[in-house]
């Protein structure tokens, strides 16, 4: 290529991806809104009823969940079926959240009902069910950890590459560095910061098995493709895994169809699986995981079959190379 086509290159390929990058961070951001917010209803039908047409005004938000009584609906928000919960009392409604669950989410429900319960001359109790740590109120750090993951398992995976690590190897040193990474990242999040309450060998796993599914989808990516799929997996991971994982608010907040998308994808489901481990007791971290371990058994898969294909072709390359070459004579 010339010195001309490479500079145009550059020209046109910082500008595209840059504009990218801005897309897959800013839209989401700009489009914030609840979409579909699993929010429960408790109390009896006749006096719910009116509540629930008065929810429904607002078209596509929230996706209602109805229970008989609080502790009813008090058990949907600890199993994270739902993000919080309007009960129906005789001396007012009352506001359940778990601000653990997401901050933002938690005060997007107490502003909607209060304002709601303002029209209608009442006043709000709010509970919060599952609270945020103290030392991380607003979720911040939790939301801060998504995108030095992503980075450490896109540097394991492109080590593994460029060193030159093959097969069993490779897969060795992939999940050796993915444990590392869990072990340190426990230590700062829950010993330091104290922003974790969970248990604190849960979250190390957590933090190792999403490490381990980006990094190995790097490398397979690249063990299959070439460096050119160290790229490619590393721009899957922070254009689209990182800014559709929900992180900073809920996949129900986001457009769609970027939260169904961010949750299929490595930082999407450590985010919601940490969020499990650290505060639910391991509540609804079946999906999440499952969604990290194929991942992860995929992407070192493609490990082990890039290097057998690599092996095989050189096999065919020396055997074709051998009988091309002369007989002596004599």
């Amino acid at each position: 290529m010339s010195v001309t086509r490479r500079l145009i290159a550059v020209v046109l390929l910082v500008p595209a991806v840059a504009a990218m990058a801005l897309w897959a961070f800013a839209w989401p951001a700009a489009r914030t809104a609840p979409r579909d917010l699993p929010l429960g209803v408790a109390g009896p039908a006749a006096a719910t009823a009116q509540l629930e047409q008065r929810l429904a005004r607002h078209e596509g938000a929230f996706e209602i969940h109805r229970y008989a009584d609080e502790a009813a609906a008090r058990d949907a928000i600890e199993d994270r079926t739902v993000y919080g919960a309007v009960v129906v009392t005789a001396d007012g409604p009352e506001l359940l959240t778990a601000s653990a669950a997401s901050p933002v989410v938690a005060q997007l429900l107490q502003r909607a009902v209060t304002q709601q319960a303002t029209v209608d001359g009442a006043r709000v109790r709010t509970e919060d069910v599952v609270p945020a740590p103290s030392a991380d109120p607003r979720g911040a750090a939790l939301t801060a950890s998504v995108l030095p993951l992503a980075l450490a398992g896109i540097m394991a995976g492109a080590a593994v590459t460029l060193l030159g690590l093959r097969g069993v190897r490779a897969a060795l040193a992939l999940a050796g560095a993915a444990v590392l990474v869990g072990l340190v990242a426990a230590a700062l999040a829950h010993s330091w910061l104290g922003v974790l309450t969970g248990d604190w060998w849960a979250e190390a796993s957590v933090f190792a098995l999403s490490t381990l599914a980006v990094s190995a989808a790097v490398a397979g990516c690249a063990a299959l493709l070439g460096p050119a799929g160290i790229g490619a997996g590393a721009l899957v991971m922070m254009f689209l895994g990182n800014p559709f994982s929900g992180a900073g608010s809920a996949p129900q907040m986001l457009p769609e169809p970027a939260g169904a998308i961010g949750q299929w994808l490595p930082p999407g489901a450590g985010t919601t699986l940490l969020r499990s481990a650290a505060f639910f007791d391991g509540a609804a971290a079946t999906g999440p995981a499952l969604t990290l371990s194929c991942w992860a058994a995929l992407g070192l898969g493609a490990v082990l079959l890039g290097t057998r294909l690599r092996s095989r072709a050189a096999r065919t390359d020396a055997t074709s190379a051998g009988e091309r070459a002369p007989a002596l004579v004599g």
